[in-house]
């Protein structure tokens, strides 16, 4: 009749962050993790207060994505309330949850390329359950809003506010201690104004850009960019750039990074069917072979002659559609007949059958991770200032979402909330069933109580 204080701080935890924990515990998840940071933390005999692990830290960034939280704090408070979170994470009911603090402190700790070989543990996931091709490529890019305003712009010249800069402009036009709503008032009335890059700057954020959206507002933000198997649907790489990159400056470096990161990956399976020692480094990617051909499927913005051209001599295959432009193309300083034939052969493949079924397939399975990732997983407005800091938390991000789909494949529910809403429709199913039982039942019984109606037969 003894119970333990552990086993009464437990709780049967959630289904789906059991099912996830066994898949993090098949891959050996903790071990390789913390093998990556080892080098960042001193060593267990060194004085002082002890760190989070290395599982428990990005499990909890794993959490922001499959609950939709985008804010450091909010993740502290939904895990410390939780019961199944705190199974998740291996803390027990008498113990503290990682404050937000903490987890700040173990962000800036880490470097990047941490978080860049994470990423490519959980794609070693994806790979090892099937769900990793590598032969056809979707990209696009998204908008993702700083944590800045517009309000708090400033000239980069001088340094003023705009609301500064507006009255000095009321003032040469000769207006003497102009107030704000006579410099909001020109400033509605003023023809050709405009706020670019190359003026303003924000003094929040320093790598955050001035982003035009579709509807003609202005904010600042991020560009991020997803390189997706169209097989799939797995994100094989996310690369967050400046705002005012172009989309054909980031398409190679994206396509590059994409392929080392599978490269690795299958190389890392190769050698581990190879061996099981599990404290042998992780191999470098096989270099000198031939490259395998990627076929590279993108929207029109990412069409320049140029860059097929170069494209092309990298050992891809592109499928990107052609932007209307009126007059003749010429080519003489666009790679002269090379450039030609490059655009040519792209126009091809793009109006054949397969090329219009690929584009069809882009416009489904990019825009799908982006609204995974973005709206559901509530990162659209990033909370972090610093391109290396939203860069760090959004490789974590797209790396849950790649949980997320292997989860959906093996169990049929990518989140929690998803599992959640098959149990609602099991349950609301087989009520309704219990329902219409019952009222059959009744309606038998009903009539068997009432006296027969009897006709009389004609003469």
């Amino acid at each position: 009749m003894w119970l333990s204080g552990p086993e009464l701080a437990r709780s049967p935890g959630h289904r789906f962050y059991e099912k996830l924990n066994e898949l993090l515990s098949e891959a050996r998840f903790d071990r390789r993790v913390e093998q990556l940071c080892a080098g960042y933390f001193e060593a267990d005999d060194k004085p002082g207060r002890p760190s989070i692990a290395p599982g428990v830290y990005f499990r909890m960034l794993f959490v922001g994505y499959f609950e939709g939280i985008e804010s450091e704090r909010g993740l502290e408070w939904r895990c410390a309330d939780s019961l199944s979170l705190r199974t998740f994470l291996g803390v027990l009911v008498n113990e503290r949850v990682p404050d937000h603090s903490s987890l700040s402190r173990m962000r800036t700790r880490l470097d990047g390329a941490v978080y860049d070989e994470v990423f490519r543990l959980v794609l070693g996931i994806v790979e090892s359950k099937g769900l990793l091709r590598g032969k056809v490529a979707g990209v696009d890019s998204t908008y993702l809003r700083a944590d800045a305003s517009m309000k708090s712009i400033v000239r980069k010249d001088t340094g003023d506010d705009y609301t500064t800069y507006l009255k000095k402009l009321c003032e040469a036009q000769g207006i003497e201690g102009p107030t704000v709503e006579d410099a909001r008032r020109m400033d509605r009335a003023r023809k050709g104004k405009k706020v670019s890059n190359r003026d303003w700057r924000s003094p929040t954020d320093g790598d955050a850009r001035i982003v035009r959206l579709k509807d003609g507002r202005t904010r600042l933000g991020y560009k991020a960019e997803h390189v997706v198997d169209l097989d799939t649907g797995a994100v094989v790489a996310a690369e967050v750039y400046s705002a005012e990159d172009a989309d054909t400056a980031t398409l190679r470096p994206s396509l590059e990074t994409a392929r080392q990161n599978v490269d690795a990956v299958r190389t890392e399976s190769t050698n581990d069917e190879e061996s099981d020692d599990d404290d042998a480094p992780p191999p470098a990617a096989p270099t000198g072979e031939a490259r395998p051909t990627i076929e590279v499927v993108a929207d029109k913005g990412y069409h320049k002659v140029e860059l097929l051209l170069e494209l092309r001599r990298a050992e891809y295959r592109t499928y990107i559609p052609v932007p209307d432009q009126k007059g003749q193309r010429r080519f003489t300083d666009k790679g002269g007949m090379l450039g030609r034939e490059a655009f040519h052969d792209n126009r091809k493949r793009v109006r054949r059958d397969k090329g219009k079924r690929w584009l069809r397939l882009r416009g489904e399975r990019i825009e799908r991770t982006f609204a995974l990732a973005c709206e559901t997983g509530a990162h659209r407005r990033v909370r972090l200032r610093g391109r290396d800091n939203v860069r760090k938390r959004y490789l974590a991000h797209l790396a849950a979402l790649n949980l997320g789909l292997v989860m959906r494949t093996l169990f049929g529910h990518g989140t929690p909330r998803q599992a959640a809403d098959a149990v609602l429709v099991v349950v609301v199913a087989a009520l309704w069933k219990l329902l219409q039982t019952i009222a059959g039942r009744g309606e038998r019984l009903f009539g068997m109580l009432l006296p027969r109606a009897t006709v009389p037969r004609p003469a």
